[in-house]
């Protein structure tokens, strides 16, 4: 399996509740987040959302989809949210929100490894291509959020 390790941040001129409540909610991002095809909850959570399995599918600039699995492992509101994934990526994803004067900067951390043969097999020459995709698709989030917010993108990155 090929790794990766991705840390993306982005600032929203929107106080911490209005975007914990979109972010903790995956079943909304279809909605907002340019990218995500689907998302079906599999599994009801407990208090927070913790235990909560949902099934994502995302697409983007490269002619691919991707399915995978996160179970919430992790909620502490409305600062940490934190998923296992299972499927055609396996790893952790971590979303840590911090409240400002400005607004909220929400840092997210994905560690995870593909499954798929093919992506493995091209990964030592693909790897610039497939981080590239990544960030694409992070930034369309981070449109996404703002907008839904009616708030401004103050940065993403």
């Amino acid at each position: 399996m090929a790794t990766y390790s991705f840390l993306t941040t982005w600032c929203v001129a929107a106080p911490i509740e209005p975007v914990w409540d979109l972010i903790s909610s995956s079943e909304q991002y279809p909605e907002w987040w340019k990218g995500v095809r689907k998302v079906t909850e599999l599994e009801p959570g407990g208090e927070n959302g913790v235990g909560t399995l949902s099934r994502l599918e995302w697409r983007s600039k490269l002619p691919y989809s991707l399915e995978f699995d996160v179970r919430v492992t992790r909620s502490e509101p409305p600062y940490l949210l934190e998923g296992q994934a299972s499927g055609e990526l396996e790893g952790v994803g971590v979303w840590r929100l911090f409240s400002s004067s400005l607004g909220t900067a929400l840092v997210y951390s994905w560690d995870v490894s593909t499954t798929r043969g093919w992506m493995n097999a091209i990964a030592p020459v693909a790897r610039r291509v497939f981080a590239w995709n990544h960030d694409y698709v992070m930034q369309q989030g981070a449109i996404g959020l703002s907008t839904r917010l009616g708030a401004e993108l103050i940065a993403s990155g």
